[in-house]
């Protein structure tokens, strides 16, 4: 496993873990600040939302450049699935205006949330199905623009709404569906620390088709499953337990902070927030 302690430009900052994707949350810290305040505490990276980029993806990509951080990834697509994603065609421009955001930032990963059940079907084969069927029309898009596309599944308490998408298996064998070299999987702690068959799973991925690996920490008490995350080390995720597995299975790239939590760290000081981050990154990640 890598070393953190000395050495950690592996670590990037997910804009969300500052409450930058949500309105009204957050200290609403400019990109180009909050691009400043991770360079200078030694961040490597960077992931915006596009919400916070708009028009601008240009700008901010070469910015954050010259500042030294790369731009690990965007998030995210529109869901694919869903209540709200019947206009199929609708759905495939929103997703291809998220890729074209992704090549002006110089993104070198656009993450996939799928959505949840679609209208009319039960359970979730059906649904991801469907979300094989996108994501195949999308692939191409993406690989002439040299986007990489992560279908990242979510923890099962959002099947119904936000993720038909459940477990590494599924988004692997979505995978093998569609062979795209340019599609892959995003591992993030909160939606897989449970899974007993991850470590499998990752070594089916192999290091070709992990595109981007997630922290944060299940809180044991969580109040709120979409804005209740745990800070690293504040939950019950073995947190380096599943990074052996991640890069046993051939990851070497970012490491990305994503924290949604609306009545804790988004309250207070950006500043302080991005100097805990450093200070679990290196020692307990």
């Amino acid at each position: 496993m890598r070393d953190f302690l000395h050495d950690h430009s592996a670590l990037a900052l997910n804009t969300a873990s500052l409450g930058h994707n949500l309105e009204g949350h957050g200290a609403e810290w400019e990109p180009e600040r909050v691009i400043d305040a991770c360079a200078a505490r030694g961040f490597g990276s960077i992931v915006f939302w596009r919400r916070e980029i708009g028009s601008r993806a240009l700008e901010i990509g070469d910015r954050a450049r010259k500042a030294g951080l790369s731009v690990a990834g965007l998030c995210r697509t529109p869901f694919l699935v869903g209540s709200d994603a019947v206009d199929k065609a609708a759905v495939l421009d929103e997703a291809k205006a998220a890729i074209e955001m992704a090549a002006g930032l110089g993104a070198a990963v656009l993450t996939i949330v799928v959505g949840g059940v679609h209208p009319g079907s039960k359970g979730t084969a059906e649904s991801l199905k469907i979300v094989a069927d996108r994501v195949a029309d999308l692939a191409p898009y993406a690989a002439g623009r040299n986007v990489k596309l992560a279908l990242e599944p979510l923890n099962p308490v959002y099947a119904g709404n936000r993720s038909c998408l459940t477990t590494v298996r599924d988004a692997l064998d979505i995978c093998d569906t569609v062979e795209a070299p340019n599609l892959g999987i995003a591992v993030d702690v909160y939606h897989v620390w449970w899974d007993s068959d991850l470590d499998a799973q990752l070594r089916r991925a192999g290091k070709d088709r992990i595109f981007g690996y997630h922290l944060c920490d299940w809180l044991a008490d969580t109040r709120d499953v979409l804005l209740d995350r745990g800070m690293m080390g504040d939950g019950v995720a073995d947190l380096k337990a599943i990074r052996a597995s991640v890069e046993g299975a051939g990851y070497a790239g970012p490491c990305e902070v994503e924290i949604f939590s609306a009545n804790n760290w988004w309250r207070r000081d950006p500043g302080e927030v991005l100097d805990v981050m450093v200070d679990r990154f290196r020692t307990l990640c």
